[in-house]
């Protein structure tokens, strides 16, 4: 009996221990793993941290990118949205390792599209800096070119009033003088102003090769000492100014000096005044020969 009681004991000592044992089994693997799960979560947390860092810095590399690019590249544009919209998931997501590796693959995706598009945009600003190089060198060329032809222009204006001017009928050794008139036709000079019939103008136009042959005509204009134009004293009007002329000289022009002379008579039983006479010679408005003489 005594027997039954010793091996009854020391079985119950046994599975006493047994149960020790499989309580501090139990407690020390739940210690490891929780241990172990506290671990994961800190390596989860970091993992997305770099992440998450890897996003911003991506974010910030379009940011300058589009800061560069005048145009804003839609593309550009529409991927940086996309990477915010990445990152706005990714800070309330739940730290675990299937949701961090669907972020990653989405991050190393969005990677791949940006080497492309950021090398796409380098591309386009070297060219643009080429081409914007290129316009400028256009403009001072063109602006060259500009001041050139406005110089040309300035030159061949000024040419061409030369050749205006110079493509008139001229007139040389003008005079003029009293003259009387017999009934033969014989003229005689005279100074006398109560003998004057007539006032003959003589000149001579000459050889100008810039003016083409053919009918021309000049306007003579006699003006006596007071003041009054003589002979048919009529108006003609050139632009801005008005002309009052004794009578029109037409003529054969060939080329060649040409004499010529003309008579201004008094208007009616009018006499011829004593003093100073002004004989003018006009190419139309142009003033191309003057002199003078006395009548006494």
């Amino acid at each position: 009996m005594e027997e039954d009681k010793k091996s009854s004991s020391k079985g119950l000592k046994i599975a006493l221990g047994i149960v020790l044992a499989l309580f501090l089994a139990v407690g020390f693997y739940t210690i490891n793993l929780y241990s172990n799960s506290k671990k994961v979560q800190n390596e989860l947390t970091q993992e997305k941290e770099l992440v998450m860092n890897d996003l911003n810095a991506m974010a910030k590399q379009y940011d300058e990118a589009i800061g560069e690019n005048e145009a804003k590249s839609k593309d550009l544009v529409e991927a940086r949205e996309r990477i915010q919209g990445l990152i706005d998931s990714l800070k309330i997501s739940e730290t675990n390792v299937r949701s961090l590796w669907r972020y990653k693959k989405k991050y190393l995706s969005l990677q791949k599209e940006m080497d492309v598009l950021l090398a796409q945009n380098d591309s386009l600003r070297v060219e643009n800096s080429y081409l914007a190089t290129s316009l400028d060198s256009t403009r001072v060329k063109l602006e060259e070119r500009t001041m050139f032809t406005d110089s040309l222009l300035v030159q061949n204006t000024a040419l061409a009033e030369v050749v205006e001017n110079a493509s008139i009928l001229g007139t040389v050794g003008l005079k003029g003088f009293g003259v009387i008139e017999r009934t033969s036709g014989k003229l005689i000079p005279t100074e006398r102003a109560s003998r004057t019939d007539k006032i003959r103008v003589c000149f001579t136009v000459a050889k100008n090769s810039l003016v083409q042959a053919g009918d021309h005509e000049l306007y003579i204009q006699v003006i006596d000492p007071k003041n009054n134009t003589l002979g048919l004293n009529e108006q003609v009007q050139f632009e801005d100014k008005t002309l009052n002329y004794s009578m029109i000289s037409k003529f054969n022009y060939e080329n060649a000096n040409l004499n010529v002379c003309e008579f201004v008579a008094a208007k009616g039983e009018d006499k011829f005044e004593k003093g100073r006479y002004i004989v003018n010679v006009f190419n139309e408005k142009d003033l191309v020969s003057t002199s003078e003489f006395t009548l006494k």
